[in-house]
């Protein structure tokens, strides 16, 4: 059989329509290096596609298979048979699928909150054009998008496939002026915020349920003035010390999973008595209905669950494993006595939060070694 060589690159997506329906995908960025792969001449379609992802300037490869993506992707190839831009869209062949993994009309108790102030760090002119030394301290102030034309940095596949779903949506802008405002909604679903107000920071951390399904979030202080429409690096990334990372010194800071892109081994776990996963979903959301699947759990991170198997096989070094997985630790022996809080704790006697406490206390003292 003939094989060819095909030069493909999958872009980091910059537009899509909050309300669904079709995607207009570009990409914004500087070019990628070109990854090429063979293909039979007579086959009609992929079956891995090789995406590059870009954060940050850096590039990793993930395989996407093409047979399982929820959606129409439709490329569009330059002269040199590279994708420059993209459409996203419904696909109606998986409507049942959908429907089970998401809501049938608009959701009134669940919504995402979409990084605008994300999208504005990562514009030309911006943020990094600061932090890569290609422009001085104006780009440390720039202006707040009025659409949604956002990159992989500021979750805009995670965004439109959640939208698809039927989840409703608030935004930065939202929040920071009407905190009250995640009130409305039973669970929030917050995307890579990396860059949020103070006000912002508080309404989202003292929001009873909230699911971080990107990491890096709430990481960056920003000030906004809706009279000039712009947002101020206040502190955080670096600035205005290098020393600084985390500007609101989070403890539940997962941002060492930004860079997990495939996530092929994603879970759910505890922290503080909120939800993370332990990987950067964006392309994930594509075509995996499983991950999906667990936004709408009560308790996405399975900790009813494995309590139980715990308790039924303490022997098995998996049911240890999968349990301290639940809250981001790690170790080979959990001491018996834990048994009886943990009996306390699937009674109701005792609460999720404060199970996690005696968990995090434990790993502390070393005491799972």
């Amino acid at each position: 059989m003939l094989q060819r060589k095909i030069l493909l690159i999958v872009i980091l997506l910059s537009g899509f329509s909050i309300s669904g329906g079709l995607v207009y995908a570009q990409s914004n960025f500087e070019s990628i290096p070109i990854i090429p792969f063979d293909v039979a001449e007579n086959e009609l379609h992929l079956k891995v596609l090789q995406y590059v992802t870009n954060s940050e300037g850096r590039e990793q490869i993930v395989n996407i298979p093409v047979d399982e993506i929820l959606f129409k992707l439709v490329p569009k190839y330059d002269e040199y048979g590279r994708v420059t831009s993209m459409f996203l869209s419904k696909d109606p062949k998986f409507n049942d699928i959908y429907k089970k993994i998401g809501f049938f009309t608009k959701s009134t108790t669940t919504a995402f909150v979409y990084p605008i102030f994300t999208q504005a760090a990562y514009s030309k002119d911006g943020f990094y054009d600061y932090y890569n030394e290609k422009c001085d301290s104006k780009c440390l102030t720039v202006t707040i998008p009025s659409n949604f034309k956002g990159s992989y940095s500021s979750s805009i596949i995670g965004s439109y496939v959640l939208s698809t779903l039927n989840y409703s949506y608030i935004t930065d802008i939202d929040i920071d002026k009407n905190p009250d405002i995640l009130k409305q909604y039973k669970r929030i679903i917050v995307l890579h915020n990396e860059y949020v107000t103070k006000k912002e920071y508080d309404a989202i951390s003292n929001h009873p349920d909230t699911i971080y399904l990107y990491p890096n979030a709430l990481y960056a202080e920003v000030k906004s003035d809706y009279a000039t429409n712009t947002i101020t690096l206040v502190r955080g990334h670096g600035y205005p010390d290098i020393n600084i990372k985390n500007a609101f010194n989070r403890i539940i800071d997962n941002s060492r999973y930004e860079y997990n892109v495939s996530c092929d081994n994603w879970t759910f776990y505890l922290r503080e008595n909120k939800t993370l996963l332990n990987c950067y979903p964006e392309v994930r959301l594509i075509h995996d209905p499983e991950l999906l699947k667990y936004l709408q759990k009560d308790d996405p991170s399975d900790i009813p669950y494995d309590i139980g198997y715990w308790l039924r096989y303490s022997h098995q070094p998996e049911t240890t494993h999968g349990l301290l997985a639940d809250f981001d630790v790690s170790g080979e022996h959990i001491p018996a006595w834990v048994a009886n809080p943990a009996i306390w704790f699937l009674s109701g006697k005792i609460t999720e939060a404060e199970f996690s406490k005696i968990i995090e206390y434990l790993y502390e003292i070393k005491a799972f070694q």
